[in-house]
């Protein structure tokens, strides 16, 4: 009897869920992408199964999904380096080139509706008032300040490269962009079914377009706004896909001031602020991170019970990150030290967790390269040489190894000759 094979176990299914937080969410992602691409042997971030991008998420999402490194990502959204001279760079004027499109429909309706408030006004001035019958001049605002349509273009540019696609089902692996319909509230995932023929570029457009900042985005006829409106995180997309171990990344949480301040040393505390002090946007800021966050957790706890055999792993800033909460979430000017902090920041989580982590991590094949984290003398830029540095090593391999390829082709077709002429004399 002939021994019997064993069927080798299935691979166990990743998945990959960012969340949003404006440009400033796009720099601590890449700085936490960076840290664990670094640390983590055996995680493959272009090797995802399933890749799920809210928001700003959903720009890197579909950067890895589209092969281009968190190296590359890097290059490209913090250094401002075209990945292809075609492409160009990604520079910060492109997120912020004024909506004049929507400035001229808005203005276009100016006339129509200031008559028809005059006629309101005038037709019932007993029973109306000033301000009830101009209030109609409301639909006359922008819907949005900054035009999304260069953004959607400069993705498309760079999704049209060799190796690339802007289609998702030309891709190797599954990719959500989570929006939401205008109309309906309801979450959209663009690449799943009955949404899978979207361009990525336009889908992305949509995630990210921000109510208020961006205007929305049509898309057969109905109307798209940023995707984090609904869900934060929206990890079980990946699960629901079949995802055993999903990796979180959110880089807006609420900020402890109290925490913070006992963290402090005590040259510190004197600059330790209340909150209120910092106006309207540190409310606003505070306000807005406290209902996604408690939302994402309400959500988290349900994993729990509705995927019992699944890891969701979680990468956030502490509460008493000042850094991360003070710095202006639309500001790009502070692009490298907000990575830098990130991947800083992820390095020490990782070696405080690692207890944690490894045996999760070691059911997926996963290790944690200790020794790479208890360097408190590597940094990002340390971390991109060392990469360079080993690309060029295979880029040395590759080349070799096509050098013996032709020497043994050359070969070959030497002996073909050679034999051929035995066999005709």
């Amino acid at each position: 009897m002939g021994r019997s094979r064993q069927t080798p176990p299935a691979k166990k299914k990743i998945g990959l869920a960012l969340a949003g937080g404006g440009p400033l969410g796009a720099m601590y992602e890449i700085g936490v992408l960076m840290a664990l691409d670094e640390a983590l042997e055996g995680l493959d971030l272009n090797g995802i199964d399933v890749y799920v991008g809210v928001s700003a998420g959903s720009f890197i999402t579909a950067g890895l999904a589209n092969q281009l490194t968190p190296a590359e990502i890097y290059r490209l959204f913090i250094e401002n380096k075209a990945t292809d001279k075609k492409t160009g760079a990604l520079k910060p004027e492109v997120f912020l080139r004024p909506a004049t499109r929507e400035y001229w429909r808005s203005a276009k309706l100016v006339p129509g509706l200031a008559a028809k408030a005059i006629w309101d006004y005038v037709s019932r001035p007993l029973s109306g008032s000033l301000m009830g019958s101009f209030g109609i001049l409301g639909k006359a605002l922008p819907t949005g300040i900054f035009d999304n349509h260069a953004i959607r273009e400069f993705l498309r540019r760079v999704f049209s490269e060799p190796g690339r696609t802007d289609d998702f089902r030309k891709l190797k692996h599954q990719l959500f962009s989570v929006a939401t319909d205008l109309d309906t509230g309801e979450s959209v995932r663009f690449g799943g079914p009955g949404f899978d023929h979207v361009p990525i570029s336009k889908a992305v457009q949509a995630s990210a377009a921000l109510p208020g900042l961006f205007p929305p985005v049509r898309i057969g006829g109905r109307y798209y706004v940023d995707g984090a409106l609904k869900k934060t995180l929206n990890a079980s997309v990946a699960l629901e896909a079949g995802a055993q171990l999903v990796l979180c990344v959110n880089p807006l949480v609420p900020f402890d001031a109290n925490l913070a301040k006992s963290r402090a040393g005590a040259s510190q505390q004197s600059h330790m602020k209340k909150l209120v002090e910092g106006g309207l946007p540190a409310v606003l800021a505070q306000t807005y991170r406290a209902v996604i966050h408690s939302r994402m957790h309400v959500s988290l706890a349900n994993y729990v019970t509705q995927y019992k055999d699944a890891d969701v792993v979680l990468f956030e800033p502490r509460s008493d990150d000042a850094e991360m909460f003070f710095t202006n979430i639309f500001s790009y000017a502070t692009r490298r030290q907000v990575c830098e902090h990130a991947y800083q920041r992820t390095r020490q989580d990782l070696l405080k967790r690692h207890f944690e982590l490894e045996p999760i991590l070691e059911k997926y094949g996963i290790t944690m390269n200790l020794d790479v984290l208890r360097d408190a003398k590597r940094t990002l830029d340390h971390g991109l040489f060392k990469r360079s540095r080993k690309l060029r090593r295979e880029e040395r391999l590759l080349s070799a190894t096509l050098d013996l390829s032709d020497a043994i082709s050359d070969l070959e077709r030497w002996v073909a000759k050679t034999n051929t002429k035995i066999r005709v004399a």
